[in-house]
């Protein structure tokens, strides 16, 4: 309950469904994967650029999705790059709606190419190699927040 004087704060409110308020937080970083250690990984690499990050289960991340526009997304594919392909249909639909292929997303795989030459969704915009590293992944972040 809010107390007298005190206000609601909403970054950027926007709609995609008539019931369903979306808030658009470029200051924040979804980190998605099956494994809690490399969310926690992930997600001190994402603090080190200045990020907010929000570490979720593939399951759970789908339902932040309805309701915050991240300013990037992590994704962790797990052993076969698959861990997270439940998630690409409404990534894509954001990306749509943005306009400008926003938010960013990066897969972290455990093979190395690019998404074109992984034969990844087309929504990827930059795989980082596993073992995951700050000096690996954080340039990239860096890089696509910035663009």
């Amino acid at each position: 309950m809010k107390s007298e004087g005190e206000t609601e704060k909403h970054v950027n409110l926007g709609t995609r469904d008539s019931s369903i308020e979306t808030i658009r937080d470029p200051s924040r970083v979804l980190v998605v994967g099956k494994s809690p250690v490399n969310r926690v990984v992930v997600s001190k690499i994402v603090e080190r650029s200045g990020l907010r990050p929000i570490s979720e289960p593939p399951e759970m991340a789908a339902k932040t999705l309805r309701t915050l526009v991240p300013g990037a997304i992590v994704l962790d594919g797990g052993p076969d790059n698959k861990d997270c392909d439940n998630l690409m249909p409404g990534i894509e639909t954001l990306r749509r709606a943005s306009g400008k292929s926003l938010p960013p997303v990066i897969l972290l795989s455990t093979k190395n190419g690019t998404p074109e030459s992984l034969g990844l969704s087309n929504v990827i915009d930059a795989v980082v190699a596993k073992p995951i590293t700050p000096e690996r992944l954080q340039p990239v972040i860096d890089r696509l927040i910035s663009r």
